[in-house]
């Protein structure tokens, strides 16, 4: 079961004359279905992943237009669908994660655009870039530098948002160049409104089938000798053609300002924070009206000469807002004014910080600065003040603490089948020494923040098992991989298991099996356990069993001779088999299939079905697990192993004892793990499993009030 996008799936639905109230990356979803796409492909992953999400849950009403939807087993196979494009006037949109998602595809990208289109591609991506980001802090216009790809910035305004849409796919086929938009975080999720336009069923579709193929055409494939050619018509044709379009549409957008002799231009999705970080200087009013003219560019690349040289001309300096490095866009500027003799002083990361997120913050910081060399004195002191505020408050919380306000790094969910694992590692490597571990993108990736931490390499997403594979030869101790299944479909089954079978290689592979691509919006795969068996896990009101074996018959089918797959939640036999694993006689891969259903999907699956059966009357069972305050010593040792957040502190009730005493808070899921690690480390019997009982039974009231009336006969008065 994944999340539910019923109501979003409905405002797909709305036509002209109605308004779409909601957030950015709906709105986008919305604009191409308005724009006519035929296909819409691509691989989860935040912020984008709504889009597809949407899309494969409204699967019904794609039909009735017609339009195909694929979820992609990664971003490669999603950036080749876009070859039905090549050929064919078919408009289509894939969406994926950037840059590591980019990473990825760029096979594909490199193929498609050396050919060119003849049906308008659009490529939406989440430019997951910044402080808050989960990936490398690369950017995605390194790939429209060297592919030729349109790379459209949108403001961060619906009806501009879902303008660039349409407007993308109208580029794209008067350029023959594929479009890519970069829709950052905050533009994927802010709010508003746009009037909507009716949606437009394709020309050709599921629907209205194509008879015949397109005639063979050897200049259509991206192989020698044509490609030769291919790289001349991009920049003599393509993007001369783009450049055109840009400015007769009018995709950038020039907002004026008082103060003509100065001026800024802005990636259109930093616009936002643009706005706000000149506010704080009082060189922006409560709407959006700069005193400094603004030229939003919501087409980052290609940049149009003449539209930049017209708006730099006759001021004493123009400001680049570029975020990350290196500046594309300020060196692209400073290579068109001074080639047409324009001598207009040009600052950007000169003043601006090079690398790292634009905070409005980071944006006052530099405005700041450039008011004070080009504008009369006291302009903008109202910026430097609140900034000032700000560097007093965090000087003061830390003379409070005695240090900086230390970071708060995310961690495992409440009752994740994950951290029993790593319980288990911790103990293992106890008995057979430190082993040097591969980590992987995903959920699992939290193992290497406090208490485990424990991971020394991030490659790639399931590229774990073959990252080891240069340190393996080179270690006394055998080496661990840790992948999902996730990662398993996306990349490791082929890059990782295929190579380590090949070789021989003497490894072991760690395959966290929990039934969803869990960290991008816990989307199905191929060995998500089907529907049948979720309805027969919650009528016995349990973990889900996962009955769908795929990925242990796949790895039986390409020869793993050694394969054990156990339970997550019980420490001890996960802790016997890693110390199997490290130190059998056997020598070849080793796979432990680390079973445990994504406590996020076992709660959203259980809670309306429990509320059901309470609204019913019948029995339901919730099991608790705490702490016996007058057993726990004040160890910590289960903190240590567990790093549950409701597994906490609270003082000690002994007034003879200092340290506090670990307590259960609300929130417990009852996964065990406290208990299982307490037994598998041998640690204080300070914990107890108690049963919450709603709606109990006539003799289980009667029991509970003899053993109630015996606790109070029994207590001293």
């Amino acid at each position: 079961m994944e999340v539910s996008f019923s109501k979003e799936v409905q405002a797909l639905r709305l036509g002209a004359g109605q308004t779409f109230h909601g957030e950015g990356i709906l709105a986008i979803t919305k604009g191409l279905l308005q724009a006519g796409v035929a296909y819409v492909g691509g691989y989860q992953g935040a912020p984008v992943s709504h889009l597809l999400d949407v899309m494969v849950q409204g699967r019904d009403y794609m039909q009735e237009l017609g339009v195909h939807v694929e979820a992609c087993s990664n971003e490669a196979s999603a950036a080749a669908m876009l070859g039905a494009s090549i050929h064919y006037p078919l408009r289509g949109a894939v969406t994926w994660k950037s840059i590591v998602g980019t990473n990825v595809a760029a096979d594909a990208l490199s193929n498609l655009s050396s050919p060119g289109v003849t049906g308008g591609v659009l490529i939406v991506v989440g430019e997951d870039y910044g402080e808050g980001a989960s990936v490398i802090q690369e950017r995605t216009h390194a790939y429209a530098l060297k592919s030729s790809l349109c790379l459209l910035d949108p403001r961060p305004h619906l009806p501009t948002m879902v303008r660039m849409v349409e407007e993308g796919f109208n580029l794209s086929e008067a350029s023959s160049m594929p479009c890519m938009m970069e829709l950052r975080i905050r533009a994927c999720h802010v709010r508003g409104s746009f009037d909507c336009k009716d949606n437009r069923a394709p020309a050709v579709s599921t629907r209205s089938l194509m008879e015949e193929p397109a005639r063979f055409d050897y200049e259509r494939l991206a192989h020698p000798p044509v490609t030769f050619g291919h790289e001349k018509r991009k920049s003599a044709e393509r993007i001369p053609a783009a450049q055109r379009y840009i400015a007769e549409h009018g995709l950038n957008e020039l907002m004026a300002g008082r103060r003509e002799d100065l001026g800024i231009v802005v990636q259109g999705g930093l616009y936002n924070a643009l706005i706000r970080a000149l506010q704080q200087h009082g060189l922006a009013d409560a709407f959006g009206q700069s005193e400094i003219p603004i030229l939003v560019l919501n087409v980052t690349y290609p940049l149009v000469p003449d539209q930049i040289v017209q708006f730099a001309a006759g001021k004493r300096a123009l400001l680049v807002v570029e975020e990350g490095q290196p500046e594309y866009i300020e060196q692209d500027i400073a290579t068109l004014l001074r080639r047409r003799d324009l001598q207009t002083p040009l600052h950007g990361k000169d003043l601006l910080q090079m690398a790292g997120e634009y905070t409005t913050e980071v944006l006052t910081r530099g405005l700041a600065a450039f008011a004070a060399r080009y504008m009369p004195e006291g302009a903008g002191q109202a910026g430097s003040d609140w900034l000032a505020a700000n560097d007093a408050r965090r000087r003061a919380v830390a003379e409070l603490l005695g240090k900086p306000l230390p970071g708060r790094p995310p961690g495992f969910c409440i009752g994740c089948p994950e951290r029993p694992v790593f319980s288990a590692l911790k103990l293992a490597q106890q008995e057979v020494g430190k082993v040097h571990i591969a980590a992987d993108i995903g959920c699992h990736a939290f193992g290497t923040f406090e208490p485990f931490s424990g991971g020394h390499s991030i490659l790639g997403y399931g590229m774990s098992l073959a990252s080891r594979a240069g340190v393996s030869p080179m270690m006394q101790r055998r080496v661990l991989s840790i992948m999902g299944d996730g990662g398993f479909w996306h990349n490791g089954l082929l890059t990782g298991v295929q190579s380590a079978l090949f070789n021989g290689d003497d490894a072991v592979l760690l395959i966290f099996k929990n039934g969803y691509t869990s960290a991008t919006g816990t989307q199905d795969i191929i060995s998500t356990p089907d529907e049948d068996t979720k309805a027969r896990a919650e009528d016995k009101q349990q973990s889900l069993a996962h009955k769908n074996h795929t990925i242990e018959d796949t790895l039986r089918g390409l020869g793993v001779k050694w394969m054990r797959t156990v339970h997550t939640y019980e420490v001890a036999t996960m802790r016997a088999t890693l110390t199997e694993a490290f130190t059998t006689s056997f020598e070849g891969l080793k796979v432990i299939i680390a079973e445990g259903e994504c406590q996020l999907e076992r709660q959203r699956r259980i809670k309306p079905w429990i509320a059901q059966l309470l609204k019913k009357g019948e029995r339901v069972v919730r099991v608790k697990y705490g702490v016996d305050e007058d057993v726990c010593n004040g160890d910590h040792a289960c903190i240590r192993l567990s790093g549950c957040p409701t597994l906490t502190l609270k003082d000690n009730p002994d007034p003879l004892k200092v340290d506090p005493v670990a307590t259960v808070i609300d929130g417990c899921v009852g996964c065990g793990l406290c208990g299982a690690n307490a037994h598998a480390a041998t640690l204080c019997p300070s914990f107890y499993r108690a049963e919450v009982v709603q709606n109990p039974r006539w003799h289980e009231r009667l029991l509970h009030g003899l053993q109630s009336a015996l606790v109070r006969a029994l207590r001293p008065a």
